[in-house]
């Protein structure tokens, strides 16, 4: 390969980065239906015959963004959750605090993926699917189902655990707008919160989990 090749993959991966984070910021915003190619493009600053050189359509662009999202968390909570040498409420305070960050990173996040569950469920379960976090939530299943199994940790429903978890950790970032208008001073900062909530986290999923 030829230097100027070199250069010119180097230039399409960066412009491909880029538009991935306006595409991310603008679904996050606009949510997919209400987003156009256009909205990406302007985003980018770049024209639409621009844009669809490095995607040709707006569902590879959102499957690409998505993925982008996915991939800065879902191999943080594989090897979290998988530690079985560690006390579950140690696992589950890292978590805790992983999510803190993408969610701190991403404040439109939870409300993007509500919001495009009822828009359309199986696209989303498709997309998932297509993506490394299926094969995670895999391992992460059959590893805590395992540890159940062995009298590690205590028998509960998938579907529990993950509304245990997802709903102690998405409310307080879907509810923010509104505790910062009705929260009183000494009740502290929204990120004051998060800090007073995350014990009361751990909590729950320890009571859930921990073999007494």
């Amino acid at each position: 390969m030829t230097g100027k090749n070199n250069v010119k993959t180097t230039e399409n991966t960066d412009m491909e980065f880029r538009i991935l984070e306006a595409a991310k910021d603008v679904f996050m915003e606009k949510g997919f239906a209400e987003t156009s190619m256009g909205d990406i493009a302007a985003r980018v600053g770049i024209n639409r015959p621009s844009l669809h050189y490095y995607f040709r359509t707006k569902d590879r662009i959102f499957q690409a963004a998505f993925g982008m999202i996915i991939q800065k968390i879902v191999p943080k909570v594989e090897e979290l959750v998988t530690a079985k040498e560690v006390p579950i409420s140690e696992r589950v305070a890292k978590l805790v605090d992983a999510y803190y960050e993408i969610f701190k990173n991403n404040p439109m996040l939870p409300l993007f993926v509500v919001r495009e569950i009822h828009r359309d469920v199986n696209y989303i379960i498709d997309t998932v699917r297509s993506s490394p976090m299926c094969l995670t939530l895999t391992k992460v299943v059959t590893s805590l189902r395992t540890e159940m199994a062995e009298g590690k940790l205590n028998t509960v429903p998938t579907s529990v655990l993950f509304y245990t978890f997802y709903g102690a950790i998405a409310v307080p970032f879907l509810t923010k707008d509104l505790y910062e208008r009705l929260s009183v001073e000494e009740e502290g900062t929204f990120d004051e919160l998060l800090e007073q909530w995350k014990p009361y986290v751990v909590q729950q999923m320890d009571n859930l989990l921990r073999v007494k």
